[in-house]
């Protein structure tokens, strides 16, 4: 089979790369078109790619690429559940978590569907228990807080959803723990009571080593002040290992399962979600689901040149293979998206950081980019500086709201101000005959600050622009970067969906872990083995 990247559509846009590396931004933007050429509007979102080094021939030849790879077969081949995670032989299919439609959705003979508005309909009535106060804890007082223990997938996803939807907030106070660091457990103990706390276990398989120390740590807190009869009331968990669980005190009416066919990093919408429903309620939740099922819906349906997370794949993939641009920046101007970057992150590095393709040979190019990002206008006092006058290429995504959340005085309009400034700096620079022109003294202590002061531009960049943060809008763009990371997966021809280098260190440390226990220094590598040494020391 030809590899793709000695495919003549691949050699076609290494060529076309070489023959538009010269056009800068402010040529093609001579167009008066040029706007509407590369915009596109989907109910309350609408996207500018109008800043990126493209031409429509460009867009051509990746539609041509998105084609050669049937990238439209992929994507159907997911949400009619065929096995493309192929490592695992499984389905991928979180998007069934948040389906809308009366489909059925066939999997070994069983209509999903029906199993997953179970959970859903559990999650519902639990997380309105603990609201409104039918569900008590031992001692009959009300719950105020909810720590929610996971790492990984199980945590992350919903801490950044969670904190994206802060706004929203009118039930108990929700914390997360992950990090096996005790500090982290002991901040987030520290003020809250025992009689009002709940814990939320979330670990598929029940054994993960660091939820589980989390989790018992949690429950000698809750012994050290009520009875053990008090664990029932005091924690539920999100888990297939329904034997662990019980053995560990948990009922089994407080048990929400979930499914091998919905990886860690997507599983914010099943009742990983949990912690969600019971800080915004039920209905609001369920708005987030919708929002996701609204952009599988318009993934699923539109062509190429009206599909926002093929456009954004592709897009990504240009730079990423034929610009050599190694990271890419996500850079929201929202405080309540002030950790949406790590989510993303999370998604697209666990998902594409891969070098075997689905031949079992190693790829002769570029996948995952390195993602990173914080928000605006706070990153443009820290990393921008690299942004506009570095010696790397960065794409970045902008992300704004039309209307904010909390509209006071004139906050918002100075933010999306620096929003679209900074897109178009980015995108044209500053000339040093423009330069010229601004300064009125060339020379200070005898330094020529013109070339200090000019910008090169041509800095690409997307400008994602939605109407306003609602648990919907937030449903429908993580949905839109899930969708995004999946494009580009599919035409690298690598398994998005497995995650075997999370493994290696996980299996290490438990090895490691036993050696501390019994202080034995010896038998790893000279360097593991002088660390121990050292550490043991103390």
């Amino acid at each position: 089979m030809s590899r793709i990247n000695n495919t003549n559509i691949w050699i076609n846009l290494k060529k076309h790369q070489k023959e538009i590396n010269s056009i800068h931004l402010r040529d093609y933007f001579k167009d008066p078109n040029r706007f509407k050429s590369f915009s596109l509007e989907v109910d309350d979102f609408f996207l500018d790619y109008s800043k990126n080094l493209i031409s429509k021939e460009t867009m051509k030849l990746l539609y041509m690429l998105a084609n050669k790879l049937k990238l439209k077969s992929q994507i159907n081949a997911m949400f009619n559940g065929e096995k493309i995670n192929w490592t695992e032989n499984r389905s991928v299919l979180h998007t069934a978590l948040r389906d809308k439609s009366k489909k059925s959705i066939i999997i070994n003979n069983k209509n999903i569907k029906i199993e997953i508005q179970k959970v859903l309909d559990k999650v519902n009535t639990f997380s309105n228990g603990i609201r409104n106060g039918s569900l008590k804890g031992y001692t009959g007082k009300k719950f105020k807080s909810v720590v929610h223990i996971g790492i990984g997938g199980s945590d992350l996803g919903p801490r950044v959803i969670n904190d994206s939807l802060k706004y929203y907030h009118d039930g108990p106070k929700v914390y997360f723990v992950s990090n096996v660091d005790a500090s982290e457990l002991k901040e987030n103990l520290k003020n809250l009571s025992p009689e009002t706390t709940l814990f939320l276990i979330a670990s598929k398989t029940f054994t993960t080593q660091e939820t589980m120390r989390n989790a018992k740590t949690a429950k000698n807190w809750i012994l050290k002040y009520l009875s053990e009869k008090a664990i029932g009331k005091h924690f539920a968990a999100i888990s297939t290992n329904e034997q662990k669980v019980i053995e560990f005190g948990i009922k089994k009416s407080n048990i929400f399962t979930f499914w091998d066919f919905v990886g860690g990093r997507y599983s914010s919408w099943s009742s990983i979600g949990l912690p969600i429903a019971i800080a915004i309620g039920y209905k609001k939740f369920n708005e987030f689901l919708e929002g996701g099922y609204e952009m599988d819906i318009h993934f699923q349906n539109k062509d190429y040149h009206e599909n926002l997370p093929i456009i954004l794949g592709l897009v990504g993939l240009w730079y990423n293979n034929f610009f050599n641009a190694q990271t890419y920046a996500i850079i929201p101007y929202d405080f309540y998206l002030s950790n949406f970057s790590d989510h993303i992150q999370q998604l697209d590095m666990e998902s594409n950081g891969k070098f075997i393709d689905r031949d079992n040979q190693k790829v002769e190019y570029d996948t995952g980019p390195i993602v990173w990002g914080k928000p605006g206008t706070n990153g443009q006092h820290a990393f921008f500086q690299l942004l506009h006058q570095g010696t790397k290429l960065i794409p970045c995504d902008f992300i704004g709201f039309k209307k904010s959340l909390n509209q006071i005085e004139d906050h918002h309009d100075i933010l999306m101000a620096n929003l679209f400034a900074q897109t178009k700096a980015l995108a044209f620079g500053l000339t040093k005959e423009e330069v010229k022109k601004k300064i009125l003294h060339e020379n200070k202590n005898g330094v020529d600050l013109i070339p200090h002061r000019t910008f090169l531009g041509n800095r690409p960049t997307n400008t994602i622009l939605i109407d306003k943060l609602t648990p919907k809008s937030i449903g429908k763009l993580l949905a839109l970067y899930e969708h995004k990371i999946f494009v580009q997966g599919a035409i690298w021809e690598i398994n998005s969906f497995d995650q075997w280098g999370v493994e290696l260190g996980k299996n290490l440390a438990s090895e490691i872990l036993k050696k501390i226990k019994t202080k034995s220094t010896l038998g790893e590598d000279v360097s593991t083995d002088g660390l121990l040494k050292k550490y043991l020391t103390l």
